[in-house]
């Protein structure tokens, strides 16, 4: 486990480093398929994953001033209450169906991972109402499969918030570190994790954030993140399959 623990932590830490996202979603996976995990537990420590590697990468962000504090207010807000309610949701449903909602997960992530197009920005109006109800969904989905949703936040805040790119990067990390720390709040009281090999974990994963910003500017991150969502959708579909 120890092993298992460095290896998965560095790549999960890494792969987003190098792609601007996506390496939360294997998280999960690796607890349950790799590690030994239950369901829910393996839920709970990824989201602690996620939420202490977020809010590293949101602190270099806010150093070069690129998190807007007023938005992570706003969708931060909605988002972590969805998020402790999505984890007490969670604990009313079987692990077949929360595997089946995770599966369900990860290919829409592996859609916006292989297309990565942003729409110009005049085909959206600015929309709190719409920020709002982002953040309820968003919120939800962390607490009940264990992502971070960053997915789904850089291109809300990017239409709806009207936010430079880098600028819905940085409030995403923010905001994904409040979520996820709201959904383990919902779930430490329902379940048994383990502490060592979620903070190894967690430890491996922040150095392989810092390598892959090291290693960025030598590979084609594009080309890498398009491959790496063929295999999430592979991924999602074997999970999907084997839960029926």
């Amino acid at each position: 486990m120890v092993i298992s623990s460095i290896i998965f932590g560095f790549l999960i830490g890494f792969l987003p480093g190098l792609m601007g996202g996506g390496g939360s979603i294997m998280a999960v996976p690796v607890f349950i398929y790799i590690m030994g995990f239950e369901v829910k537990p393996a839920v709970c420590m990824s989201l602690v994953v996620v939420g202490i590697t977020s809010f590293i990468g949101a602190i270099r962000y806010w150093r070069l001033d690129l998190i807007r504090f007023h938005i992570v207010f706003t969708f931060g807000t909605m988002a972590m209450l969805a998020a402790y309610t999505g984890a007490k949701m969670a604990a009313l449903l079987s692990d077949t169906v929360q595997l089946t909602l995770f599966a369900i997960t990860i290919l829409c992530a592996s859609y916006f991972m292989s297309t990565g197009k942003t729409p110009a920005d005049d085909e959206h109006k600015s929309s709190l109402f719409i920020l709002l109800v982002s953040g309820l969904f968003v919120g939800t989905l962390s607490g009940l499969v264990g992502v971070g949703g960053g997915f789904l936040i850089v291109p809300t805040l990017v239409l709806f918030a009207k936010l430079p790119i880098k600028s819905a990067v940085g409030t995403s990390l923010a905001i994904m570190s409040m979520n996820s720390t709201s959904g383990v709040l919902g779930y430490i009281d329902k379940v048994t994790i383990s502490w060592n090999a979620t903070l190894l974990f967690t430890l491996f994963a922040t150095i392989g954030i810092f390598a892959s910003t090291y290693l960025v500017k030598f590979i084609s991150s594009q080309h890498l993140k398009k491959a790496f969502s063929v295999f999430v959708f592979i991924m999602g579909i074997v999970i999907f399959v084997t839960n029926f």
